[in-house]
């Protein structure tokens, strides 16, 4: 019985830690000072190691993560400063699919970007958490930091990263759906 026990024991924890760090990294760093330049990571679960996930990307990417509740699939969007974007999961069928965004979608999600605005939407600025059980929670990840956002009753969305979701939602498979 002992050797079927540690497998189990083994992935369980691996699945609460990938949980754990693909849902809650805008919980664990929002105390953590930030900088573009810096590249927090998630804790650990069970004293083991992980991969580190970054809540920063180079200056005019963006990344978008999504998940329905907390047992959804994790839909994963990343768009490259000339527009070429990767989306990894988009209908929750494992399918990537891949495009570039229209030059003036383009062009116009790096005025967003660049707006100084931004910094003071992120997560660790609003001390951000998230309070809805089931909402479709969406975290977009820029050089200034984590913005998160949930889909849910009283929440207001933050107006420069609002506009960065709706341009990614509309222009990619990536859709907002509660």
């Amino acid at each position: 019985m002992l050797p079927r026990a540690r497998p189990r024991l083994l992935v369980t924890l691996l699945a609460v830690a990938l949980v754990g760090a693909l849902t809650g990294c805008s919980l664990l760093d929002r105390d953590k000072p930030s900088t573009p330049a810096a590249q927090p990571t998630a804790g650990t679960a069970g004293g083991g190691s992980q991969p580190e996930i970054p809540t920063t990307v180079a200056a005019g990417q963006v990344s978008l993560l999504q998940r329905l509740g907390e047992d959804g699939p994790m839909r994963t969007l990343s768009v490259e400063r000339n527009g070429a974007w990767q989306c990894v999961d988009c209908a929750g069928d494992g399918v990537t699919s891949r495009g570039t965004l229209a030059p003036e979608l383009t062009e116009r999600l790096q005025v967003l970007l660049a707006n100084p605005g931004l910094a003071d939407e992120t997560d660790q600025a609003r001390r951000y958490r998230t309070t809805c059980i089931d909402a479709l929670t969406s975290s977009l990840i820029t050089s200034t930091g984590l913005i998160t956002s949930q889909d849910c009753p009283g929440e207001e969305l933050t107006p420069v990263a609002g506009e960065i979701l709706l341009l990614l939602t509309q222009a990619t498979p990536a859709e907002v759906k509660g």
